[in-house]
């Protein structure tokens, strides 16, 4: 059995690495930053490759793919650390597609996979760029809906990157497995920024010399790079699983998204936490840029309610299993 990527998931990743090493590099992201603003030229350019509808049908003007091709981006979106809304607009718009009803769908994935409407994801007290968007979808434990037109409030975070902001408004429910396709999506960057904030830091031990030699040729060096790889590949093969699980066989998927929920809220927070002890005293600065990588972090972890909370799913899960009868 093959687990990798196929050709054409291959090429996907191999295209949005290319173009957003071009265009995000991180002086991009630092001076959408610092402006409290999206990169709309990096976000217009995403609306025309039809990324935001990579998950959408073709009915509804978007590409037919599905939900391993949007963590496929959502991990490049989330190695750039890009300033765009595009994860809770893709996310939000697979989702749709996906738990929908027939109105939903018709309403919604048009605008969304066109990028002429953005949607916000996350749970009333803390949700990504719902200031602002057409829809939202509102996780609340295992369920999801749908909020039109949302009033939102003021949300102050420490990742500058992203826009975050409070919720309110009345919902129409989504069908089974939204929460956890939100999650699995989250759950992909934060790949892709364990992923950068791991080559950056192996970049750095390689370069950095004490007493004569590298300092990544030092065991507790090598060891917390170790620890970093292991988080980073734990919390890749979880979310590829949860991705796959979703088309391929939903009835998996609780428990898939709880373990990319729990290997992605503990790694991205512990990896890029590694990167910046790895640094050493340059990584608190804030001229680094691995304090990028680490806010998203953290706020991702926050968006998909902590590794505690999978693992106790993944608890009940497995306590269900060994109650049912032979």
């Amino acid at each position: 059995m093959d687990f990798d990527l196929t050709s054409n998931q291959r090429e996907i990743k191999d295209v949005a690495h290319e173009l957003l090493a071009a265009r995000s590099p991180f002086a991009k992201v630092r001076e959408a930053a610092e402006a409290a603003a999206y990169d709309a030229a990096l976000w217009s350019e995403l609306v025309e490759l039809g990324w935001p509808g990579i998950a959408v049908a073709e009915e509804h003007g978007g590409q037919g793919l599905g939900a391993v091709e949007l963590a496929v981006l959502a991990e490049e979106l989330g190695y750039a650390c890009a300033a765009t809304p595009f994860l809770s607009t893709a996310s939000a718009a697979a989702v749709i597609q996906a738990t929908g009803s027939d109105e939903q769908r018709a309403r919604w994935l048009p605008g969304l996979a066109s990028g002429e409407l953005s949607a916000g994801i996350g749970t009333r007290e803390l949700a990504a760029d719902a200031a602002g968007a057409a829809v939202v979808v509102v996780i609340d434990g295992d369920h999801a809906e749908l909020i039109a037109a949302p009033e939102t409030g003021d949300f102050v975070s420490i990742d500058p990157t992203r826009r975050f902001a409070t919720v309110a408004g009345e919902g129409e429910p989504l069908g089974p497995g939204a929460a956890d396709r939100i999650r699995t999506a989250i759950a992909a960057e934060v790949v892709g920024v364990c992923q950068r904030a791991l080559d950056m830091t192996l970049a750095y031990v390689k370069e950095r010399k004490q007493f004569g030699v590298p300092v990544g040729s030092f065991q507790a060096v090598a060891h917390r790079c170790a620890e970093m790889l292991l988080h980073t590949e734990s919390a890749r093969s979880s979310a590829y699983y949860a991705a796959w699980a979703s088309d391929a066989d939903p009835q998996l998927l609780p428990e898939a998204a709880a373990l990319a929920g729990a290997a992605a809220a503990e790694g991205g927070k512990s990896v890029t936490a590694g990167a910046i002890q790895m640094h050493g005293g340059i990584g608190f600065t804030w001229e680094a840029d691995v304090h990028w990588l680490f806010k998203r972090a953290q706020l991702d972890a926050a968006l998909l309610g902590g590794a505690k909370r999978h693992r106790a799913a993944l608890a009940r899960l497995a306590h269900a299993k060994v109650r049912q009868p032979a």
